[in-house]
């Protein structure tokens, strides 16, 4: 018997042995996979740093790829000079913040009822915000919508009409769903009203989520630009979005300019690209370690 049940345990021990050394070669290659994917998607970035950074030689010889040739930041000091780009950049950054505030305002309202299994209606009230995921009434029917709310060249119009995302808001109710039941039970013994319970036990616990789809919804609002297109005619009301198309689309550099500095239109539209992606790169560091827990917990479990 005793040989036996050694046999049994090597054979145990050789199977898991397999299945951890096939399990460590899968690992590797997906790693090395996504490591070509992330390469691949970092270069068009560095290209643009490095056009914005580059002196006007280089650029017209074609020498840059990815690092500066020729360093050169003429380039950003037109780009901050032009029109009234800083102004608009701090006014896109509000507009992100209030957005992100409103979205996720509006998302936490809707999940954390639905999150309720003995919701009256909740089901069905579930499936009416789902179609509205697959039966988008298209562009005109919103533009009329827009106008005649009065919403037109306002900001609310930035604001109002994509208030609410029913994909996020479908992760954060299941984000909510995921909470042991026996913690709104204790609330409700404590005699906590629902929206206490909503906001002292729910939201701390679903943090992670929180971050990460207030992070989505802050990178949306920054590079939306077609509600602008179609709802905003006033530029003082443009973001740095639109501000950046208009100034890609007409920048010039005078003869003298030219002559007497080491720039290209190339070099002001990088310098500009790259001025706006900045506000991003600086959030995500901060927002990346929730990423994976935030969108488990509103993923798993149903």
């Amino acid at each position: 018997m005793s040989n036996v049940a050694a046999k049994k345990a090597m054979d145990n021990t050789s199977g898991s042995g397999v299945y951890n050394a096939a399990e460590k070669r899968y690992q590797v290659l997906w790693s090395i996979f996504f490591i070509i994917v992330s390469i691949i998607a970092i270069i068009p970035i560095l290209r643009v740093i490095s056009i914005s950074l580059s002196s006007k030689d280089a650029i017209l010889k074609g020498q840059v790829f990815i690092w500066p040739v020729g360093l050169n930041t003429d380039a950003y000091t037109k780009a901050l000079k032009t029109g009234n780009f800083v102004g608009t950049m701090g006014y896109s950054v509000m507009l992100m913040i209030a957005a992100a505030a409103i979205n996720m305002v509006m998302t936490i309202l809707m999940a954390f009822p639905l999150a309720r299994r003995n919701l009256r209606l909740g089901s069905a009230i579930m499936t009416f915000c789902v179609l509205t995921m697959y039966l988008n009434p298209g562009t005109i029917p919103t533009f009329l919508n827009v106008r005649d709310f009065g919403l037109i060249n306002t900001v609310w119009a930035l604001l109002i009409p994509g208030a609410m995302s029913v994909y996020n808001m479908i992760i954060m109710r299941t984000a909510f769903r995921a909470i042991d039941e026996s913690l709104y039970e204790a609330a409700r013994i404590e005699g906590c009203s629902e929206f206490r319970i909503m906001w002292q036990i729910a939201v701390p616990l679903t943090v992670p989520t929180i971050a990460t789809l207030a992070l989505f919804y802050a990178v949306s609002r920054w590079n939306g630009i077609e509600d602008q297109i179609y709802y905003i005619n006033a530029s003082r009301l443009y973001t740095v979005q639109m501000t950046l198309k208009q100034m890609i689309e007409s920048i010039a550099i005078s003869a003298e300019e030219g002559s007497t500095t080491q720039m290209t239109p190339e070099n002001v539209k990088a310098a500009s690209i790259t001025l706006s992606m900045l506000p991003m790169l600086i959030v995500y560091p901060f927002v990346q370690r929730f990423f994976t827990q935030g969108i488990m917990l509103g993923a798993v479990k149903g």
